[in-house]
């Protein structure tokens, strides 16, 4: 994705979760910084008004509209053992495509395609999967916010390699195995301007913009 330009991801049943990777597209060492991002923002989901800031303190990605609300960036991306022990084991070599894929396989085997591997998969966003504390401090996948046709707009702020994968999330309780479809759209949006509700959702946000700014000059 280029500097200026929108994603915008739809969850077309109300049902998908997406696990996505940012890096900057030029310096592939920079990349999404989940403690930061949750740190700098003082929260523990991301939704509209929030920003993606990578291990350089330089905003990668700004989260400009969101109908869904709360997006996960703690609980990472599913295993191949994970999979295997709760949906069984489909391989490609009986089950073609309808093969059990895994969240972690499915981003390194892209990862690959742009020189990185394994030892550069960062924390991960899980778009569309919400997960809450409960009082014993136990992790809960919720499932009353979702619905069909939620979209988050990601406006880029840097030139960035994106990196997306379907499976399902790692505590979805749905005992099937089931990924689903969701829809890209791509527009030329601009960046942040002065008035940018991302920019101003916190001091730490306009300095990382301007930082971000700073590195395009």
């Amino acid at each position: 994705m280029r500097r200026g330009n929108t994603l915008r991801i739809t969850d077309v049943r109300g049902s998908a979760n997406v696990s996505m990777l940012l890096y900057n597209a030029e310096e592939k060492t920079e990349r999404y910084n989940m403690p930061d991002t949750l740190k700098a923002q003082h929260t523990a989901y991301l939704t509209a008004g929030h920003v993606c800031y990578s291990d350089m303190g330089r905003v990668l990605c700004s989260i400009a509209a969101d109908t869904c609300g709360w997006h996960d960036t703690v609980c990472g991306a599913s295993t191949e053992a994970g999979v295997r022990a709760k949906y069984g084991e489909a391989r490609y070599q009986e089950h073609r495509n309808a093969m059990h894929r895994n969240g972690t396989d499915s981003l390194v085997n892209e990862l690959e395609k742009w020189g990185l591997s394994k030892r550069d998969m960062a924390a991960n966003l899980n778009l569309f999967s919400k997960v809450q504390s409960d009082e014993e401090g136990c992790l809960q996948f919720a499932t009353a916010h979702r619905a069909s046709g939620q979209y988050v707009d990601l406006r880029f702020e840097m030139d960035t390699l994106v990196v997306l994968s379907t499976a399902q999330h790692p505590l979805d309780p749905n005992p099937a195995y089931a990924p689903q479809d969701v829809t890209l759209t791509v527009w030329r949006s601009g960046t942040a301007g002065a008035d940018d509700p991302c920019r101003l959702h916190c001091p730490e946000n306009g300095r990382g913009l301007i930082n971000t700014e700073r590195y395009y000059l």
